[in-house]
């Protein structure tokens, strides 16, 4: 299979939305590299997945008003950084990609009068009724007056999955299994290694970001967030060193090129072991 089939066949049906790709090439990339990427370099990496420049420039322009960029120039040139107030999101999001996965310790159950279900989804919480929610207990700081009490795993833990709806994360994972499991055989350029890892990265994250990550005992049989965890880190790995590459050649931030490797992308590739 040629390598252009490859990315077609990634692409295909896929969707993309132009604002939430450049948050995938933003937190992949360029944020622990410095996080200031040219937008000439935006603008070339997103028209290999089929965004064009229009498109590029006005999701910027939504992103730098939703204050998740900022804006700067050097001389003709215009350049973003991820915005400060978005970095705290970031790094929670790469936490959840990059490192070991926290077993939970048991289960939070807490009494939040005035948390809409949106906000708890957001959280990952399962509406028990009322104003009580549940999660995984992994050391979470409660919701602005909340109350918060610590439960052990109970006997017949697989009835707590009721609180979730499991079936759209199921069918997530089974998508993202079905469409990267090709990309175990066969070798791409390093240009397609990047945008195959973006894209990589893109699908699991919209998946897992919606994961109460339950443990073992409270998931339903067949569970598949495990195989798509792992087929994550092992593509990932595969493909940065090519990915690597294509960064250090062609992305360009204030100081010029971006570096291949920094200590950030190395504490992300060891946590993926």
């Amino acid at each position: 299979m040629l390598e252009t089939d490859v990315i077609e066949d990634l692409l295909r049906g896929l969707g993309l939305h132009s604002a939430s790709f450049i948050v995938t090439v933003y937190g992949d990339v360029v944020v622990p590299r410095g996080g200031v990427l040219w937008t000439g370099t935006l603008i070339e990496i997103c028209g290999r997945v089929g965004i064009n420049e229009s498109l590029v420039r006005t999701a910027v322009s939504r992103l730098v008003a939703a204050q998740r960029l900022t804006g700067e120039r050097a001389g003709r040139r215009s350049y973003y950084r991820l915005d400060a107030s978005a970095r705290r999101e970031f790094e929670e999001a790469a936490a959840l990609l990059y490192a070991p996965d926290i077993p939970p310790r048991g289960w939070q159950i807490l009494h939040a009068p005035g948390l809409s279900e949106d906000a708890a989804r957001h959280m990952r919480m399962g509406h028990m009724g009322g104003p009580v929610f549940i999660r995984p207990d992994r050391g979470q700081p409660p919701p602005p007056g909340a109350l918060v009490f610590h439960a052990p795993d109970p006997e017949d833990a697989g009835r707590l999955a009721g609180f979730w709806d499991l079936s759209a994360l199921q069918a997530g994972y089974r998508g993202m299994l079905d469409r990267f499991g090709a990309l175990e055989a066969g070798r791409l350029s390093d240009t397609d290694a990047l945008v195959a890892r973006l894209l990589l990265v893109h699908v699991y994250r919209n998946v897992m970001l919606r994961d109460p990550r339950l443990p073992q005992a409270a998931l339903p049989p067949g569970w598949q967030g495990h195989a798509a965890r792992d087929l994550f880190r092992r593509l990932y790995r595969r493909l940065s060193p090519g990915a690597e590459r294509h960064i250090a050649a062609r992305f360009e931030g204030v100081d010029g090129f971006l570096p291949a490797r920094t200590p950030e992308t190395e504490a992300r590739l060891a946590g993926l072991l």
